[in-house]
């Protein structure tokens, strides 16, 4: 090999290396925040878009003596949902929505009680109290339905985990209270989660 042709295969490799640098130096940076949450926090100084999520899988032993019936997880600060079957063979991860502000927010352990294809909507009196001009009811199947094609009816009034024909509101704080996936991800979920379901919002 001459000097001319290692000069060459050299200057490619500064070039490439340099060029992989400034590729990794372009994305975003994440930390993990060490609340005990599954959400990754941008590092300071970081650009990051809005609605960006960055999940982490979980152990369910950390949250729960069992699974039997199945076990649900709702992280409210990184906005996701963990499921684990009974036997745990199965596990999901889904993006949601979650609550507008602490208020309307609970945390604490609940269980499934109902499951409902197409559910019919109705304003809590709050809901009413706040937005007057909404309907008494939304009939289920309809487009503009807030609970989309499937609920899954938790033991505390008025909390559901349910779709939403309204995309934009994955990965946002934008509930008045209900936990929302994707249409498509609460189908996957209502099939595999059943009537006495643990779960637990944290």
């Amino acid at each position: 090999m001459t000097a001319d042709t290692r000069f060459s295969l050299n200057r490619r490799r500064f070039i490439a290396s340099a060029a992989a640098l400034t590729s990794a130096a372009a994305l975003p940076a994440f930390a993990q925040s060490t609340d005990g949450s599954t959400e990754m926090m941008p590092a300071a100084g970081g650009m990051v878009r809005n609605n960006i999520s960055s999940f982490r899988m979980l152990d369910w032993q950390d949250y729960f003596d069992n699974t039997r019936k199945g076990a649900i997880l709702v992280d409210i600060t990184s906005r996701a949902l963990h499921f684990w079957s009974e036997d745990q063979s199965i596990y999901r991860l889904y993006p949601t929505s979650v609550p507008l502000s602490e208020e309307l927010t609970r945390r604490g352990r609940t269980e499934v009680v109902e499951k409902v294809v197409n559910p019919s909507w109705r304003p809590t009196p709050s809901m009413r109290e706040r937005n007057p001009e909404w309907p008494e009811v939304v009939e289920g199947g309809a487009p503009d339905n807030p609970l989309g094609t499937r609920a899954l009816y938790l033991s505390w009034t008025y909390y559901r985990i349910h779709g939403t024909h309204d995309t934009r509101k994955i990965g946002r704080r934008s509930s008045n209270g209900c936990v929302g996936l994707y249409n498509e991800h609460i189908q996957e979920l209502f099939e595999m989660a059943q009537v006495g379901t643990q779960v637990l919002l944290i």
